[in-house]
């Protein structure tokens, strides 16, 4: 009960939140130099690269969601302008702060297709980019450019009144050889992680969640800790990794940066400094070079 009042006091105050600037601003993401580059726009929205193709996942292209009770703490690194042709964009489920209507519209004639779990086509109307929605272990083929839905933990309904209780997926995209894992939102499912290894082959980057940490009790069934997402790093056997979805909104009791600095502390433990990459808000990394 405890735990359940510090998070909705937390949900509360978030629509208090003032917006920061974001400290750095991405005008330009294309990079000549990369076969994969990944700017985070903060929260679970990155921009991917990979050769000629770029691929969004979650976008979240707007200050608020959930009709302003949830604010982001650092305002969006790149305007819609500037957000290049997608040939997809990939939702891993469907609650307000990653199924964001609003940033869909904003960039809805650069979008070719928009990937969305299974039911999760329901949410969206009125759009002129194509979606489809996928099963776990379905995958897709558009010109090269390979996407699967892998399984992960986590929940499902917009409202308390859905049906679509399992509208959630982690995906995985392989284009040119070179493969990405998105893990959307989480839990630490080791067997699932272990199983996206067996079925996929070699993963080049994951791009992991590490918040929100607090109440242990709540998030534990839907989140993963840092400590979990580095577990799971291993788990899939992946290269990179580059961690997402901390430090962007008030969401959590966590502390100012808690979820950063503690997978900093972690990766130097564990000597994982060449092979894990935290980027602020707007920054851009380049994970293979031409």
């Amino acid at each position: 009960m405890k735990a359940n009042k510090a998070l909705l006091l937390s949900v509360v105050l978030s629509a208090c939140v003032t917006t920061l600037p974001p400290a750095h601003v991405i005008t330009h993401p294309e990079r000549a130099d990369a076969r994969l580059a990944v700017s985070w726009i903060g929260h679970a929205t990155t921009l991917i690269q990979i050769d000629d193709r770029f691929v969004m996942t979650d976008p979240m292209l707007v200050d608020t969601v959930a009709a302003g009770l949830s604010h982001r703490m650092v305002g969006v690194p790149i305007s819609p302008k500037d957000v290049p042709p997608l040939d997809a964009v990939l939702i891993s489920h469907v609650h307000f702060d990653h199924l964001s209507l609003d940033s869909l519209a904003s960039i809805e004639h650069k979008v070719r297709r928009a990937y969305m779990p299974e039911g999760g086509l329901v949410y969206l109307s009125n759009l002129p980019f194509d979606a489809v929605d996928m099963r776990k272990w379905e995958g897709s083929s558009d010109r090269g450019m390979e996407i699967t839905a892998v399984p992960v933990a986590h929940v499902g309904p917009r409202y308390l009144v859905d049906t679509w209780v399992h509208a959630f997926t982690g995906w995985v995209v392989r284009y040119h050889g070179i493969t990405v894992y998105f893990s959307g939102d989480t839990a630490y499912a080791p067997a699932d992680f272990r199983a996206t290894k067996a079925r996929i082959g070699h993963i080049d980057l994951a791009l992991l969640a590490i918040a929100p940490i607090h109440p242990r009790s709540i998030m534990r069934k839907v989140h993963m800790d840092p400590e979990e997402a580095l577990d799971a790093f291993v788990d899939l056997g992946a290269d990179h990794m580059i961690p997402i979805h901390f430090d962007t909104m008030t969401d959590s009791t966590d502390a100012p940066h808690e979820a950063r600095d503690t997978l900093a502390r972690l990766v130097r433990e564990r000597h994982l400094e060449s092979r894990v990459t935290i980027l602020a808000i707007g920054e851009q990394s380049v994970v293979i070079a031409k």
